[in-house]
């Protein structure tokens, strides 16, 4: 297959990866924070609005594959990929209880790989199920108990599990432990069921997630904070697969009406999450983060020592680059308007803001300091007045292709969280 390549966000997005939430977004809706979740939302909405993203996609020329379809078509089509899905599957199932009955058990799951739909292997891939025998009262039968150790419910923000870069793939090394698998299982299936060899995975203390990479042609920006680290970041700098003259390595910041209190991490917890790139030289993110943003600008070849050539801030380094700039109040920001998902030069598709917006404050999902200056953003822009629907966005020709995606938005993502991009 074609390898997977990436050089600027704007450019014409040709492949994306997605993956349909099934059963384990309903575990999140249980007690959504413990699962990186905003607030609760109806599953069966949600996964309509995830169809008419792809849908969307599909209309504007883009290549989708959604990944449990891609999966169980290899699996069912090449004996080798279902060799290897099925041995995937057997390491990520385990048996408690009696030791002998969960010896048998793991032995009869072996066994029995061989019969199993492929749709059955890729949602246990995606439940990662457990099953504790007991003895019953009948002599020689075990009772089950089942668990799902730990269902991957964010597995559908398929941006952040890894990074396509000019070089090939970064392989993400993800913090949380309710994510860490995730890279685990797109890697296997990026390499074995889409063929692709250039992999580089970030490993031991880096931590890297690909919301955090954001590709400019002559140069790329990599965010640090609560979901990337400095060690991180240098990795995929190391990597080789960063193929520009210059690599700026961005500190997400904190609002300024937050020094002092208790930090949400989720407020920012990706560069994509206040900035983003809607054309070449078009950049749309908060004003007043981008302005703080610290950022070390390091060579974008391989020396013996990585040592920042200069530092800056965000806002001033993209003036530098001759920008033009598109500022999003907090109002704009946390319902996700940065989170847009480029499919060519001027041309996004965007999340329905106002909507969302609306959602956040009906449910009051904020802290109550963090609601006032929401409501203070937004009556003083004016609710008709919000990102995209403003007019410097008419003014620099940029075409708006918005989305309904009020309910998936509760996982903490837009479109852009929502979508691996594969190639442009």
């Amino acid at each position: 297959m074609r390898e997977m390549r990436i050089k600027a966000e704007w450019h014409k997005l040709k492949k994306v990866m997605m993956h349909r939430p099934g059963t384990e977004i309903d575990y999140a809706m249980l007690s959504p924070r413990p699962f990186l979740f905003e607030r609760p939302f109806r599953t069966r909405v949600a996964i309509e609005e995830h169809q008419q993203l792809e849908n969307t996609l599909r209309e504007n020329g883009v290549q989708v594959e959604i990944l449990s379809d891609f999966v169980m078509n290899r699996a069912d089509n090449d004996g080798a990929f279902r060799k290897a899905f099925e041995q995937k599957v057997l390491s990520l199932v385990r048996f408690y209880g009696n030791i002998d009955s969960a010896e048998a058990a793991q032995a009869e799951l072996e066994k029995n790989l061989s019969i199993l739909d492929s749709s059955t292997l890729f949602k246990i891939m995606t439940l990662e199920p457990a099953i504790d025998l007991k003895l019953d009262v009948s002599e020689g039968l075990e009772y089950p108990t089942v668990y799902s150790n730990l269902p991957l419910a964010n597995l559908y923000f398929m941006r952040d599990q890894q990074a396509v870069a000019p070089g090939g793939v970064l392989v993400g090394n993800m913090k949380r432990k309710q994510r860490m698998r995730e890279s685990e299982i797109t890697e296997f299936v990026l390499k074995e069921a889409f063929n692709e060899d250039n992999l580089y995975r970030i490993t031991g203390n880096g931590i890297f997630e690909g919301g955090d990479y954001m590709p400019a042609n002559d140069f790329c920006m990599i965010g640090i904070g609560s979901r990337t680290n400095l060690d991180g970041a240098l990795q995929a700098l190391a990597s080789g697969y960063l193929e520009y003259d210059e690599v700026a390595i961005v500190e997400n910041p904190i609002y300024n009406f937050m020094e002092g209190l208790p930090k949400d991490p989720m407020v920012n917890m990706h560069l994509d999450t206040y900035f983003n790139i809607a054309g070449d030289g078009i950049a749309v993110g908060s004003s007043e983060l981008m302005k703080k943003a610290k950022v070390s600008i390091y060579p974008g070849k391989l020396e013996d020592e990585m040592k920042p050539l200069q530092e800056t801030t965000l806002y001033d380094y993209l003036k530098s680059k001759d920008y033009n700039f598109i500022e999003l109040g907090v109002s704009e920001q946390l319902s996700y308007s940065s989170n847009f998902l480029t499919l060519a030069d001027r041309r996004i598709v965007t999340v329905n803001v106002s909507n969302v917006l609306n959602r956040l404050l009906t449910e009051h999902v904020f802290p109550d300091n963090v609601e006032k200056e929401v409501i203070r953003d937004m009556e003083k822009k004016g609710k008709d007045n919000l990102f995209p629907n403003r007019k410097e966005i008419k003014d620099l020709g940029i075409e708006n292709i918005p989305v309904n995606l009020s309910e998936l938005t509760g996982g903490y993502g837009g479109a852009h969280c929502m979508t691996a991009a594969l190639e442009r």
